[in-house]
């Protein structure tokens, strides 16, 4: 993940830079953000959310390994090279999995962080923030963080035991429409409050050292506002 990496220190040293996630399984979009990328001699992030793709096929029905495939048989027709190319998964958490209890749908949810670090994919958002049949409503700060740390270190020893190394860059935070896409029309969005932000972080910092995570809270590179 040192495209991402090298691009936040880049960041911190105050050279303005980015990138944009491409969120489609549309042949299309995803060859045009291929060549798009292949114009620019840039990387290209492509993802996958939680509802599209999953160990059980997702609405696109295609399993995690499935949509790497897809997405790199489609750049070696156009001769881009896979290494430049970052997989990553959006949302995934319990989402799917809302009308099952907590336990039930976590456990999903550890399935499902599984088939995406298993395949490949590198640039993890954890998003436990939506509440299963038996949960409050809304989910605490701390039960949200406390899940998502339980999936970070499902993915790190998943990647471990593949790869032989833990090289996973995380987002955290949550504060956007459903994945997919709100069901409603949305006539105005409430801005993230610096203390709302704050909460979150420190909640989960404190979640990932529970869980002796601490060491990979540098490759959390993105909170979601």
């Amino acid at each position: 993940m040192k495209h991402l990496t090298d691009m936040v220190e880049q960041h911190k040293q105050g050279n303005t830079n980015g990138i944009y996630a491409v969120c489609s399984a549309h042949p299309l979009v995803l060859e045009a953000a291929i060549r798009y990328a292949q114009a620019n001699n840039t990387p290209v992030l492509i993802e996958a959310t939680s509802n599209q793709v999953d160990q059980f096929g997702g609405y696109t029905g295609m399993t995690p390994a499935d949509f790497r495939g897809f997405v790199y048989r489609l750049a070696d027709s156009f001769g881009f090279p896979q290494s430049q190319i970052i997989l990553g998964g959006d949302h995934l958490g319990p989402n799917r999995w809302q009308n099952l209890s907590a336990s039930e749908a976590m456990a999903n949810a550890d399935e499902l962080i599984k088939s995406y670090v298993a395949a490949g994919f590198k640039k993890i958002h954890l998003d436990c923030s939506m509440s299963c049949e038996d949960d409050p409503v809304p989910l605490t700060d701390e039960i949200v963080a406390e899940r998502a740390a339980r999936l970070a270190k499902i993915a790190e020893e998943t990647s471990l035991e593949n790869f032989g190394t833990a090289e996973l860059v995380y987002i955290i935070g949550t504060e956007v429409p459903v994945p997919g896409g709100a069901h409603e029309t949305l006539t105005e969005l409430e801005v993230t409050t610096p203390e709302a932000a704050r909460a979150t972080l420190e909640a989960h910092r404190h979640a990932f050292e529970k869980e002796g995570l601490s060491d990979i809270w540098p490759r959390i590179i993105g909170l979601v506002v």
